[in-house]
C-alpha cells in the first residue's frame, strides 16, 4: 500500500519502526533493489544516501526508487526526510519533492517533519526542537546542513519550484474535513506545498486522514506512523524480535548535542577509542590500528566504542583544518574499513551506530541488502536484522534516544 523513499539510513529505519508498530508489515531495503519484491508486505521503505549529496544525484536516486516501487505495485508514496528538515537553500528536499510530483503528474503535497514524541513540533509554520526554534537548537551547528531558519515556508520556497502555504493549528484542530478545505483553498491560490502545523500527535492523526487520497506525502516519521495506523485500521504490530547477546561494537560519528551526551555517558562504562581525523586523513593503516585495539575488548561487559563525536567548537576547528567534506569522507571510510574487518575477521554480530552518514557507510560495507524491523530501542530507533545475514544493527539519528542509549540497547539482548 505504501512506498517510502527515505533520504538516509537512520531515517529509513526510523519510519520503518513506526510503520511496523502501527500495524503494517514492512521491510527496509538498502538502496534501490535490483530484483522484484520477494515477499508480500504492506509497506516497503527504501533507504537512500541522498540527504546531503548534490541535488541532481538526490533526484536521480529518488526517481529510481520511485520507479521500482511503482513497478512493484505501490499505491501511495511517502518522501521521508529528517524531523529537523536537514537541507540547504539548494535542496535536497525541494528538488526531490518537485521531481516526485512531476513523476506522478501531480501538483500539490504536504510538508510536515513533525515528530512530537521526540520534541519536533510545528506551530504557525515554525519548526521547534523541544522548546526552542530549530535555528536556536543544536542544528544550527550541523556540519553539513546547518539550520539558520525555523520557518518551513521560507526554507521550502528557497529550494523548490513553487510557493508554500500554511495549514495553521487553528484549522487542524477542526478536523480532517477542514484541513482538506484548506488544501483546496491553497491550491486555488497557486500554492504547490502546504506546511501543516502539528503541536502534538492528535494533529498528525487528523492529517493522516486528510491525506489518505494523496499520491505523494512528504514529512518525517511522525506522520508516517499515523498514516500506518489509518491504513491498518488501528491494528498494532508485534515488533518483537531482539538480537542475541554476541560480539558487539558501538560506532558513533554523529556530532549532535544528544550524541555527545550519549558518548560521554558511555565512556564511563566501556572501553572507548577516539577516531582521530588527522590520522584518518593521513594514515592509510589507521583503521587496522583501531581494529587491533577494539578486538581486545569484544568480550567486555559493555561493547567497545569507536567515536568521532566531538563538541561544536571542536568540530569547527576540525572543519577549518581539513575542510568539512575531506574530514567527513576520511571518517566514513575509516568506519567502513573497521566495520568490514570486525565482521569478517572478528565475527562481530551486533553493530550500534550513531549518525546517518556513519550508519549508511557501515551498512554498505557490511553488504546488507535490506532488513526486517524489530523492537524499538527508542522512538524511531528499532533493532534491524539483515535479510541475508545474521547481523543486527541499530541505526540512530543523531538527536534520538536518551543519554543511556548505547548501554540500554545492549541491555535488550536476549
Amino acid at each position: 500500500m505504501l512506498g517510502v523513499i527515505a533520504d538516509d539510513f537512520t531515517g529509513a529505519s526510523d519510519i520503518a519502526s513506526f510503520l511496523v508498530e502501527n500495524g503494517l508489515s514492512c521491510i527496509q531495503m538498502n538502496g534501490v533493489p535490483k530484483q522484484a519484491l520477494a515477499e508480500k508486505v504492506d509497506a516497503v521503505v527504501i533507504s537512500l544516501k541522498s540527504r546531503s549529496n548534490p541535488s541532481d544525484e538526490a533526484v536521480e536516486q529518488s526517481l529510481n526508487a520511485f520507479e521500482w516501487l511503482k513497478e512493484n505495485g505501490c499505491k501511495q508514496y511517502y518522501f521521508k526526510y529528517c524531523s529537523t528538515f536537514d537541507s540547504t537553500d539548494k535542496g535536497n528536499i525541494g528538488p526531490v519533492t518537485d521531481a516526485l510530483l512531476a513523476a506522478l503528474s501531480d501538483d500539490f503535497t504536504v510538508i510536515t517533519p513533525a515528530l512530537p514524541i521526540n520534541g519536533r513540533t510545528i506551530f504557525n509554520g515554525y519548526l521547534f526542537v523541544g522548546d526552542v526554534l530549530l535555528n536556536e537548537s543544536g542544528m544550527r551547528h550541523h556540519p553539513i546542513t546547518p539550520m539558520s531558519d525555523a520557518n518551513l515556508m521560507r526554507l521550502m520556497n528557497a529550494q523548490a519550484k513553487g510557493k508554500t502555504g500554511l495549514v495553521a493549528y487553528s484549522d487542524v484542530v477542526q478536523g480532517a474535513e477542514r484541513v482538506k478545505a484548506r488544501f483546496a483553498e491553497l491550491k486555488s491560490q497557486g500554492y504547490r506545498y502546504a506546511v501543516v502545523d502539528a503541536a502534538d500527535n492528535s494533529q498528525l492523526a487528523v492529517l493522516a486522514e486528510a491525506v489518505a487520497d494523496f499520491k505523494l506525502v512528504t514529512g518525517g516519521s511522525g506522520l508516517g506512523a499515523y498514516m500506518a495506523a489509518y491504513l491498518s485500521g488501528g491494528k498494532k504490530g508485534t515488533n518483537a524480535f531482539l538480537p542475541k547477546k554476541a560480539k558487539t561494537v558501538v560506532l558513533s560519528g554523529s556530532c549532535s548535542l544528544m550524541t555527545n551526551k550519549q558518548v560521554n555517558a558511555y565512556k564511563a562504562k566501556a572501553n572507548h577509542f577516539y577516531l582521530d581525523v588527522a590520522q584518518a586523513v593521513n594514515n592509510h593503516d589507521y583503521a587496522d590500528e583501531l581494529y587491533e585495539k577494539v578486538i581486545k575488548h569484544l568480550d567486555d561487559e559493555f561493547a567497545p566504542m569507536i567515536y568521532a563525536t566531538v563538541a561544536p567548537e571542536e568540530l569547527k576547528a576540525i572543519q577549518a583544518e581539513f575542510g568539512g567534506n575531506k574530514a567527513s569522507h576520511a571518517i566514513e571510510q575509516t568506519f567502513a574499513k573497521l566495520a568490514g574487518r570486525l565482521r569478517r575477521e572478528a565475527r562481530v554480530v551486533n553493530f550500534i551506530n550513531a549518525g546517518g552518514e556513519t550508519s549508511s557507510i557501515v551498512v554498505q560495507e557490511l553488504g546488507c541488502t535490506g532488513f526486517h524491523i524489530g523492537k524499538q530501542i527508542a522512538p524511531g530507533v528499532p533493532w534491524l536484522k539483515a535479510l541475508d545475514d545474521d547481523i543486527y544493527l541499530a541505526l540512530k539519528s543523531g538527536n534520538f534516544g536518551t543519554e543511556d542509549f548505547f548501554a540500554y540497547a545492549q541491555g535488550m539482548f536476549s
